[in-house]
């Protein structure tokens, strides 16, 4: 359903109305854009928060130039009838429309369901909150933060002596996106083979907590509570960080049966590769201090290097932790393209993540970074609604758009 906008990628010909703001809608809408549909992002006329979170250069936002990139961006008050209306008339003219505000609040501006659903029988409405559209819990705020805390992800996260931490980025929000993202392509599938839009009803808490592995089935068949064990994975042996010779901590996650045997034969402890009681996970899990203790006294021996060096030729799976530094001059990031180059409106080059999955035959692909507010409000409202630049400038002389 795209006007001028020329995209590539498996959803081609698709359009989407962003009607989100900060990090769970747009990262959702994001993917949509990444692998080729036209993306249409609304703000309002003060710009998403997202243009004022994490640093800038020369007062352009970093993270707009990330979450913002390959979309089309309109302005629009969402605040005046008027606002509601041509945001309305852009809905009426998406297959998927995404969005993240409090339940309730597309309703009461007239932008439900089941008001554009009568004008657009097809529509997919993506609805990403914090605790879902209904529920006793519906009404609640719900960045990012809470819900890591309700879905139980940060009560299993840290050491057992200190208050739970959080991940140093939005990584609810961009499960959140994920799923929202895969619930859209889905329901476009499903409208394909009958000719009905849906909603999508995607809840940041519950998309944690669908990561959960087995915590749930622990509690309900054996009574057991899952507890923070810092730099370990509950029920998982070998899998930790060790401190080498050199100050420098690897990751070694030798749980599979045969790969332990490796491990431990390439620490010099043949008596714990051969030991009966250690020959699968269930019983490393009862002798798990002592399997980390040999080694940890292994690892302390031998500087980063050559220890990495070891369980290399061993096939053990090891590694560094990484800083983004080391990643930009790490030779598998570059090999596998991991770093995508565009160009600030400055004219200045940026590196920005590059898409994932890796698709053989429709990769898609980044037309532009994030724009500036409005930076396509003509090119949507002419090309698009076929409005007149009589009409365009009426609405921004009264500070619709």
């Amino acid at each position: 359903m795209t006007d001028e906008a020329t995209s590539i990628g498996p959803l081609a010909g698709l359009r989407a109305v962003e009607l989100g703001s900060t990090v769970a809608g747009p990262f959702c809408a994001r993917l949509l854009a990444d692998f080729g549909a036209d993306v249409i992002k609304v703000e309002q006329p003060e710009g998403d928060a997202v243009r004022s979170m994490g640093r800038r250069r020369d007062g352009h936002s970093l993270y707009g130039a990330s979450i913002l990139r390959a979309k089309r961006l309109a302005c629009i008050d969402l605040r005046c009838d008027q606002g509601r209306a041509l945001a309305r008339r852009l809905c009426e003219r998406a297959d998927i429309v995404v969005e993240n505000f409090r339940p309730g609040t597309l309703e009461g501006w007239g932008l439900g369901y089941d008001a554009l659903s009568e004008v657009n029988p097809g529509l997919v409405l993506v609805r990403i909150s914090g605790f879902g559209q209904q529920g006793p819990y519906s009404q609640r705020g719900g960045y990012g933060v809470v819900c890591e805390a309700v879905s139980g992800l940060r009560g299993i996260t840290g050491d057992p002596d200190r208050p739970p931490p959080r991940m140093a980025t939005s990584l609810t929000d961009y499960i959140a996106g994920l799923y929202a993202a895969f619930g859209a392509v889905m329901a476009i599938l499903h409208r394909g083979r009958t000719g009905k839009g849906q909603v999508v009803d995607v809840a940041i808490y519950e998309a944690v907590f669908n990561m959960m592995e087995s915590a749930l089935p622990e509690l309900d068949l054996l009574g057991e509570v899952r507890e923070r064990q810092g730099s370990k994975l509950s029920g998982i042996v070998p899998s930790n960080t060790y401190q080498c010779r050199d100050g420098k901590y690897i990751i070694i996650g030798g749980n599979g049966d045969s790969i332990f045997k490796r491990l431990m034969r390439a620490a010099g402890r043949e008596d714990l590769a051969s030991d009966p009681r250690l020959e699968q996970n269930d019983g490393r899990v009862q002798h798990e201090e002592e399997i980390d203790r040999a080694i940890s006294e292994w690892a302390s021996q031998h500087t980063f290097s050559e220890a990495l060096a070891t369980l290399e030729e061993a096939r053990v799976p090891a590694g560094p932790i990484y800083s983004m530094e080391d990643i930009v001059e790490d030779e598998h990031f570059k090999a596998r393209d991991m770093f995508a180059t565009a160009t600030l409106a400055d004219g200045t080059e940026v590196k920005l993540p590059n898409m994932v999955p890796k698709l053989t035959e429709s990769p898609g692909g980044t037309s532009w970074v994030g724009p500036e507010l409005g930076a396509h409000n003509e090119e949507v409202y002419q090309g698009m609604l076929g409005m007149s630049a009589e009409e365009i400038e009426g609405l921004r002389r009264d500070g619709v758009v």
